[in-house]
């Protein structure tokens, strides 16, 4: 039985996967995008609530049982750390930083997933080829961007941007500790109930923040570009809806160090983006840190490749 349920369709886990690698290393561009034309607070509470909403409309439709408490706490508690938090921190510092800063940074959530999960610490810190990976991984996102970030850093504002800094750590320890939360935690077995209370949950907490930044006094619906509002639907459709209702699956039936491998594969995607819609160009530099990247997310598997017989044996 055990097996059974942990045997996904293999079709199912490289769809979702390819969901969160092209569309959550699309995202970057949308939020600073939307941030054109909407506030930081409010854009979380617009994006999360309808998105929320959607999703709550879907459930019913589909008969899941939605208004179980038992299912509702730990999908909230994951929501805030995860969306109010880790997201959360993500929409307000690329007010500040720069989107390529806030991607080297958020690439080192693999690394938080293996010193959280506490689990499979004897696993994951005993497998060489996964904290090789981890580490490879890590610097080929810094040899992606190297030059971006020595262009801007004498641009940076020393004590506001250190202190922005700070909070892109700390939500991406939350994001990591959200999502171990949910793969241990989560009660329902439905991908959508989960997300239907984190993105609501996620989106209330947002509110009081845009209420006390006086976000909707400042607020003009009509002025705001059509761009902001095309990159908000998208943000909800596919960013909430769809990459996310992914990402909450995958948790449950793939190992989160193999999960949080998007975070090293987004910033390849937002690169490749620019080059083929943007007409941005490529370096050798960047070149380089494209194939550091793919060869680390290669190493973190190599591991779960080699092992599923013995595992089997095991059990």
């Amino acid at each position: 039985m055990q097996t059974t349920s942990k045997a996904p369709s293999t079709l199912m886990v490289v769809l979702a996967f390819a969901t969160v690698y092209i569309v959550w290393g699309s995202t970057y561009f949308f939020i600073q995008r939307a941030l054109e034309g909407f506030p930081p607070f409010f854009l979380g509470a617009f994006r999360f609530v309808i998105a929320g909403l959607l999703m709550l409309g879907w459930s019913l439709s589909q008969g899941e049982n939605v208004f179980s408490w038992k299912a509702m706490k730990p999908a909230i508690i994951t929501g805030l750390l995860l969306l109010f938090v880790g997201n959360g921190v993500v929409i307000w510092v690329e007010q500040f930083l720069p989107s390529a800063m806030v991607a080297i940074m958020i690439s080192s959530s693999p690394i938080w997933f293996v010193l959280l999960d506490k689990p499979k610490w004897s696993e994951n810190l005993g497998s060489k080829s996964t904290i090789l990976g981890l580490l490879i991984g890590f610097a080929g996102v810094v040899l992606l961007f190297s030059e971006k970030i020595m262009a801007t850093m004498t641009s940076l504002n020393s004590s506001r941007d250190l202190f922005a800094m700070v909070l892109v750590v700390i939500g991406t320890m939350a994001w990591a500790g959200g999502s171990l939360y949910s793969k241990y935690n989560s009660v329902s077995n439905s991908a959508t109930v989960n997300s239907t209370w984190q993105m609501l949950a996620a989106g209330v907490a947002f509110i009081p923040g845009s209420l006390l930044s006086n976000e909707w006094d400042k607020l003009n619906m009509a002025a705001i570009p059509t761009s902001a509002w095309l990159a908000t639907i998208y943000l909800i459709i596919f960013g909430s809806i769809a990459a996310f209702s992914a990402y909450v699956w995958l948790l449950k039936v793939q190992p989160a160090t193999k999960v949080s491998t998007y975070a090293y594969v987004n910033p390849v995607v937002a690169v490749l983006l620019g080059i083929f819609f943007a007409h941005e160009s490529i370096t050798p530099m960047q070149i380089s840190g494209l194939i550091v990247i793919l060869g680390s997310v290669l190493l973190i598997n190599l591991n779960k490749y080699r092992k599923p017989k013995q595992v089997t044996a095991t059990v």
